[in-house]
Formats: structure tokens, sequence, C-alpha cells
């Protein structure tokens, strides 16, 4: 009996070796060997050969690619949590079925966030700059003096897996924990948690010593802390944003650290990736990281499990698990 034919899969950036082994072994994979990320038309060529494309989150799949896109692409298998870069409409249009890989990442970017945390609180990269600039003098009382975490507020915004995760932490911490999300969750997590909930955004914020950004990018969280919300915060609160950049109106937080309006901020994401604002450059009280909140062998791996459980249930003609819903955003 004749073997079926093997999907043509196109991964568009090096993935753990583990990972494009096994692709490799179960589908007829297109490897992206030199690790350059795609122009736009490497991408269109890409959606016009394959039978399933593997994007990652910095890859713009947009209407411009999709309407290129050949007639045997079925699925977008994206390796990542967010979907912002994939226009999910119009692969819905054209029959495009659109997965991702939620959940694995949790506990890493929760790490992350509480880390940033520390690190603009604490001062620890600044201190960590002066003694490999040999410009440390010694021991002093009054010397380096950051802010003690345990007591004060923590403002989540966006208490989904990843802001819950964020908030069991921040426990440990002696943080007393606040949220706003699009809708309230259980009242069992919010005891577990002993989470306060705020209908209004604007309250929260203007109440917070810290505020976590743990929201996706959508259209309606583009921009969500807007110059007018950033100046409800008080001169001593610190921002935190392990989510997506374009939450954040980044020219106008620049501003007001620069100003001393807001203490600092903990950045790892950037509004115009991987574009760096010039302005948050500057400033000694910002920690900048390069979008590394999941960056761990554990998380890539799992990323990578689930993108070829993914791929693998559709191609047997089942719903893969992690379909995306365009009203899921």
């Amino acid at each position: 009996m004749a073997q079926k034919k093997k999907p043509v899969v196109v991964v568009t950036r090096r993935l753990p070796d583990v990972i494009e082994t096994r692709m490799m072994e179960l589908f007829d994979t297109r490897l992206n060997v030199d690790d350059r990320p795609m122009s736009q038309q490497e991408l269109i060529e890409a959606a016009k050969t394959a039978d399933v494309l593997v994007p990652t989150v910095v890859d713009r799949i947009d209407s411009g690619v999709l309407s290129q896109a050949g007639p045997n692409l079925r699925l977008i298998a994206s390796f990542g949590t967010g979907v912002d870069h994939i226009d999910i409409k119009t692969a819905r249009q054209r029959g495009i079925t659109v997965t991702n890989t939620p959940g694995v990442l949790t506990e890493d970017t929760a790490d992350m966030t509480v880390a940033l945390i520390l690190a603009v609180a604490r001062r620890l990269v600044e201190g960590e700059r002066m003694v490999r600039a040999g410009e440390w003098g010694g021991w002093s009382p009054t010397h380096m003096l950051g802010h003690r975490l345990w007591g004060k507020r923590l403002g989540i915004i966006g208490m989904g897996r990843i802001g819950q995760a964020v908030a069991r932490r921040a426990r440990g911490f002696g943080l007393s924990v606040h949220y706003h999300n699009r809708r309230r969750v259980h009242e069992d997590i919010e005891t577990e948690l002993e989470a306060t909930y705020w209908d209004s955004l604007d309250q929260m914020l203007a109440r917070m010593d810290i505020i976590s950004v743990n929201c996706p990018h959508t259209p309606a969280t583009f921009h969500l802390l807007n110059a007018r919300r950033l100046k409800l915060l008080q001169p001593h609160c610190m921002i935190v944003n392990t989510s997506r950049g374009e939450v954040i109106d980044e020219n106008a937080m620049a501003r007001m650290i620069e100003k001393g309006e807001l203490a600092g901020a903990g950045l790892d994401v950037f509004e115009h990736e991987p574009a760096v604002n010039p302005k948050l450059l500057k400033l000694n009280n910002v920690v900048l990281i390069p979008h590394m909140g999941s960056a761990t062998i554990e998380g890539r791996i799992a990323m990578g499990e689930k993108v070829i459980i993914n791929v693998k249930t559709f191609v047997d003609g089942h719903t893969p698990p992690d379909r995306v819903l365009e009203t899921m955003f």
C-alpha cells in the first residue's frame, strides 16, 4: 500500500534541535537553517508552497501574505502564544486554521515578570554596571537605595494564566495583589490569590505601587496605557511589561520616567521591537531585556511539541487542540 504523502511544512526560524528532528521525521519539513528573519516576500513564497506554515511571533502574516497563499495552505501553526502577528480574520475567510501554543510559557514568563520587578525596585542592573565599571567605592548606609517589595500594592493588567502565576509569586514577596481584567475571575481564584478586582482600570492605576502588564495585544488593548492613563500613576509607581510593547504608549512612558513622574520600568517587550526607543536607552532606572520572558530550554521545547501535536492532529483530519478562534480576540 502506498504511503500517504507527507504535508509540506515550512518553518520560518530555527527551533530546538529535538523539535526540528521530530518534524523532519513526521513531515516534509523545510527548515530555516540560517535562522535569519524572513522578508515579506519570503513569507509569501512560503505561503505559496506550504501545506502548513509554522511562523513565530515576529513573522507578520498579514493580508498581504495570506492573499497570495497557495491553495494547499490550510494550517498556520504558530510557534508562540500571541497571535497579533497573524490576520486571523483573513485566514478564516480563506479557510486557513490558525493554532498557537498556550499554557507552556506561563511559569517562565511569570518568573521573568517577578525578576524585572525585583531588578527595578532594588536597582540591580544599575549596581551591576557600577561594579563592572570599577566605580564602586565600597558599602555605605545611603548608597544605591532601592525599595522594599513587602507591603506594596501590585496591579496586574490581565488576569489570565500568566497574570495568575505572577499573583501567586507576588504573594510570596508580601505584595498585595490587585487586578483588572476583561472579566472577573472565579471567586475561588480570587480567594486563593487574595486578589482585589477593579472593574475600573483608571481607579486601580491611581492606587498601585507596581503595575504588571500581562494582557495580550489586541485592537482593544493597543495603547491601553496611554498618556492619560499613565498620568494617573503615582510618581513612586513602576511599570513592568512582559506581554506586548504595543499595550503601552512608549513615548509617553519614557517622558514621564525622564521627568521623575514615574519611578522606573522593567521591559521585556517594546512597541517597535527589535528597535528600542532611544529615550529608554538613556534612563538608568529602566531595565531593558530582549524579549526573553519565555526563553527557557524547557519552554521552547514544550512550545515545539505543541506545534507538532497541532500539525499532526490537523493532518490526521481532526480539530487541533490549540485552534485560535477570531472571537477569542
